[in-house]
């Protein structure tokens, strides 16, 4: 029974930074179906199970089973897992013993949640869901603790990443209590692991640091070093996001090292992009292309849509920066393309289909058993009006003229029933018409906020050619930096630099408004500066601002609306 230990008990469990999804098309991974199994695959099935039925006890039976798919595990990890679940639904079909029955329940358990996770990987929710669901139900149904508390992080694991955290906190929290409870220490560390990754994305920065840390602390102690590295990562991003930097790139650094030693491609691809990322934002846009460069060499090999996504959304800023205009735009495109694959709306319904399914089957269940209980009380009358029938055959001309009553009973009952049918079908019919209407009306609405979104995304490509080049900035004001970070697409902040007659004039301003207002607002004012240095000659910056302000009135006065708008502004002159 040695065999069945790693074979059949082989559990995956998500880390809070765990795989996301793209469509097939991108990397050419696609699912086995069991359909796809070639003739030799079905043969090697079909000798497992002659072995199996032959065996003369429970061990005999497993050990068959084992021997024959062991090696299948080094050869190709998914077509095992296929072939197991056929196997085992094949071993049950055949009425085993209990105890061979636990056991078999156990590895379909297994089976199937490991199907989950690769439907998981390759972004089918729905299917993942679906497998995640089914090994849950079976694991109950044997008291597998471990198996239970695994389950419910993976639908956690699937919750979060359709954006319900409230869901997905809520399963992460009974997972861990089940592994405290088991002192499952690894199961424990993951846990910790994945409701940090939540509260980090609700900015809660404090709360998801303290889990970060405390799952590092577990992964260390068992010596995983999966878990070390995404620890490390995740204790990295927090600090990224608390601005320290210094403390941020030595943690993905520490990521990276464990990350090369244990050959984790997707870790690091991750780390090379966040430490790209730190580069860049200090400004070095030479080792952040790099960096950027071989992260996204890396995800395109293991095609990882998540990780396309953060390293060409990467070097297409720092492309922009350098002035490659081409190249910033080819990893703009994308980064668009990953984006919207990862949001592809099928997904975000995958979770309100599986409720909806829920609900119809335990309803379903409900009424299935008043039906067998209306067949049992059926049958009892039918009884007993035989039994009538035998022992008082002198009244047969009653009995038929009751007979005769209830035919005509039936009809009507029937007539009442086509009647109902007709209604329903009628019903129907207006709320398949009602469903186009929405539908259409939902179709052009998208196609209108695609049109928005798409005029909005032009206008913040204009608003970024009036900006001063960072080459141009660097140029004149070598040791600086630009911070640049709208609330919107396009905004109503920017900064303008100048240069004329031996100073350098530089100023940040922040105009009336947000998003397409406020932008509107700051091509007025950057051009009101522009023509207060190039037109009017000015150098001296109060006088600037002074003749900036005279324009922007006089340009607002010529509507005849009551524009009041303007801006804060601080402007230096340099020698």
């Amino acid at each position: 029974m040695k065999h069945i230990s790693y074979l059949f008990l082989f559990l995956i469990s998500f880390s809070g930074l765990a795989q996301e999804f793209a469509p097939k098309g991108y990397y050419l991974i696609d699912s086995l179906n069991l359909d796809d199994l070639t003739t030799d695959d079905k043969n090697l099935i079909a000798a497992s199970l002659k072995t199996y039925h032959a065996a003369k006890d429970d061990t005999s039976k497993i050990n068959a089973l084992t021997e024959i798919i062991e090696p299948m595990i080094h050869q190709d990890w998914r077509k095992y897992q296929y072939y197991q679940y056929t196997l085992i639904k094949s071993a049950i079909a055949s009425a085993p013993s209990y105890r061979e029955l636990i056991s078999l329940k156990r590895s379909l358990s297994n089976a199937l949640n490991n199907i989950g996770y690769i439907y998981k990987d390759q972004g089918k929710i729905k299917d993942a869901l679906d497998y995640f669901s089914r090994s849950l139900v079976i694991r109950k149904e044997i008291g597998d603790k471990i198996g239970i508390a695994n389950s419910l992080n993976n639908i956690g694991y699937i919750y979060n990443k359709q954006g319900q955290e409230k869901e997905a906190l809520d399963y992460y929290s009974r997972s861990l209590k089940m592994q405290e409870e088991l002192d499952d220490k690894s199961g424990i560390a993951t846990s910790l692991n994945n409701i940090g990754a939540i509260y980090s994305s609700q900015g809660k920065l404090k709360e998801a640091l303290d889990y970060y840390s405390r799952s590092l602390k577990f992964y260390e102690e068992i010596d995983e070093k999966l878990g070390v590295a995404n620890s490390l990562n995740n204790i990295g991003l927090i600090y990224k996001n608390q601005g320290q930097l210094k403390e941020a790139l030595d943690y993905y650094s520490r990521s990276l090292k464990i990350d090369e030693e244990i050959g984790n491609k997707k870790g690091i691809s991750t780390s090379l992009n966040s430490i790209g990322i730190i580069y860049y934002s200090n400004g070095n846009l030479n080792d952040a292309l790099l960096f950027g460069e071989k992260s996204l060499t890396i995800s395109n090999e293991i095609g990882s849509p998540s990780n396309i996504t953060q390293a060409s959304n990467l070097l297409s800023k720092v492309y922009e920066n350098q002035g490659k205009g081409i190249k910033a735009l080819e990893m703009y495109k994308l980064f668009i393309q990953m984006r919207d694959s990862i949001n592809n709306q099928e997904n975000q319904k995958a979770t309100a289909q599986k409720q909806a399914k829920y609900a119809y089957e335990k309803q379903k269940t409900i009424d299935d058993a008043a039906h067998e209980r209306q067949k049992a009380i059926d049958a009892a009358e039918r009884d007993k009006l035989i039994a009538i029938e035998q022992e008082k055959k002198e009244k047969q001309q009653i009995v038929s003229g009751s007979i005769s009553l209830g035919l005509i009973l039936v009809v009507i009952f029937l007539f009442f029933v086509f009647k109902r049918l007709r209604i329903a079908k009628k019903q129907k019919d207006i709320i398949e018409q009602q469903k186009e209407v929405v539908e259409h009306a939902h179709d052009e609405l998208e196609e209108k906020n695609q049109e928005i979104m798409d005029s909005i995304v032009y206008a913040k490509r204009i608003q970024s050619a009036i900006l001063p080049p960072a080459k141009l900035v660097k140029e004149y004001l070598k040791e600086s930096f630009i911070l640049y970070k709208p609330k919107d697409i396009v905004a109503g902040d920017f900064y303008w630099m100048e240069q004329k007659d031996g100073k350098v004039f530089f100023a940040v301003a922040d105009c009336t408004g947000h998003g397409v207002p406020g932008a509107m607002v700051s091509v007025v004012c950057n051009n009101a500066l522009n023509r207060s240095v190039r037109e009017y000659g000015l150098t001296i910056p109060g006088e600037i601002l002074d003749k900036t302000r005279d324009i922007v009135v006089q340009e607002f006065e010529q509507s005849e609306e009551d524009v009041k708008d303007g801006m804060d502004i601080a402007l230096c002159s340099i020698e």
